[in-house]
């Protein structure tokens, strides 16, 4: 029986995505296009619940207790082109660490389904 590499392990697993999530926040906050949404946010906290979030979206250990998309965007009405700025500092963030375009593109294309959660809230 072959069990299948999961995202989460093809990234280096919790201490890479932690990497990740924190060099994806330097990205996003430098970006005047989405950085207000980040105005009253704990980053600490933010960052933490991110890199658990992924962690679980990409398969890896089950440690994602949050609020669903929907309820966690609620009240923002972020847009396409916010999503886009959000998808692409995640994409640049990932390759800063090596990572390739297919896994790239794997993980946006799970981030991606969860589009209709978050956009227009």
């Amino acid at each position: 029986m072959v069990s299948e590499t999961t995202l989460y392990d093809k990234l280096g697993g919790e201490e890479a995505i932690t990497a990740v999530v924190d060099y994806f926040y330097e990205l996003v906050l430098a970006d005047e296009t989405v950085n207000h949404f980040f105005n009253n946010t704990d980053m600490e906290k933010q960052r933490k619940h991110q890199a658990k979030f992924f962690s679980f979206a990409l398969g890896g250990p089950n440690q994602y207790t949050g609020a669903s998309m929907a309820k966690a965007h609620a009240g923002m009405n972020l847009q396409e082109e916010h999503f886009t700025a959000i998808a692409t500092h995640l994409h640049d963030a990932l390759a800063h660490f090596g990572v390739g375009e297919d896994e790239i593109n794997q993980v946006l294309a799970k981030v991606s389904t969860l589009k209709d959660d978050i956009l227009h809230k």
